[in-house]
Order: C-alpha cells, then structure tokens, then sequence
C-alpha cells in the first residue's frame, strides 16, 4: 500500500497573477521527488492549466466584491506518484462530459480555444473532473514519476 510521504493545502484568490504562484508552489514542492525536467514542466503545465480553468471559468458571473478562491492540495507518495487538486466553489459544469471535448468553451471562442482539459490529460497520467453546477469543481490530477 503506498503511502504518503508529504502534502500541502494552499487557498489563492482567483486571480490570473495566482496562476504564477500556484505553478511555483507546486514546482517546489514535487521537487522533493527530485522529477526530471520533463515530469516537472508536465505537472506545471497540468496545475497552470487547471488554475487558469478556474479563474477565467469558475467565478466569470460573480460580483466583483465578492472574495473567490482556488484550492490546491498536493500529496506526494512513496511509490513516486503525485497527485494534485485543483477545486473552486465557483458555477460548477453542467456536462463535464461535454466540457471535455476538444473546443468546447464557455468563453469567446475568438479568446478561448477550448482546449483545457485536453492539455490537462497529456500533461498527466490521469485526470478526472466532479462538478456541481452552482456548487463548483473539482480536478485531480495524477502523473506517476520514473525511477
């Protein structure tokens, strides 16, 4: 049975210069498996995907003046896996399934390209996505590291 050598928990507001600091805090903290340059860039990759998700998707309808946050947990395991969430309380999808096609957006498509969770899976050795409309969602991400 693995087992669960580190974790982290960290709340930053949904803004866009969060994106930066959620993919530092990340970095750092996988660094402790000592991944490669590749795994390291694909788990950034992955995570920035996911913040980047939140923010423009989760919160687009809300007031201004209202604080909205992301949640990201880290854990690092013995057998080299990582596992990073990425959640929001924000509108939440109403077809996930849908929303995993390539192109599908909520936003302008002359902006957005639709292509998040795409990126998310190859950037990844599993993804998986729960949601609640009005109640936010949720992303996991898994990336098993070599040797």
């Amino acid at each position: 049975m693995k087992r669960i050598l580190n974790e982290m928990k960290l709340r930053l507001n949904a803004t866009s210069s969060n994106e930066a600091v959620a993919r530092a805090c990340i970095s750092a903290f996988v660094a402790e498996l000592d991944p490669t340059v590749e795994e390291l860039c694909d788990i950034r990759c992955a995570v920035s995907e996911a913040v980047t998700n939140s923010i423009v998707h989760a919160y687009r309808d809300r007031d201004a003046r209202t604080p909205c946050y992301i949640y990201i947990s880290a854990r690092l395991y013995d057998n080299r896996e990582v596992t990073v969430e990425v959640a929001d309380t924000g509108c939440g999808i109403e077809d996930v399934a849908r929303a995993r096609t390539p192109s599908f957006t909520t936003g302008e498509p002359s902006e957005r390209c639709g292509m998040g969770f795409l990126v998310m899976e190859n950037f990844t050795d599993s993804m998986s996505v729960k949601s609640r409309p009005g109640k936010g969602t949720t992303v996991l991400l898994r990336k098993y590291l070599k040797p």
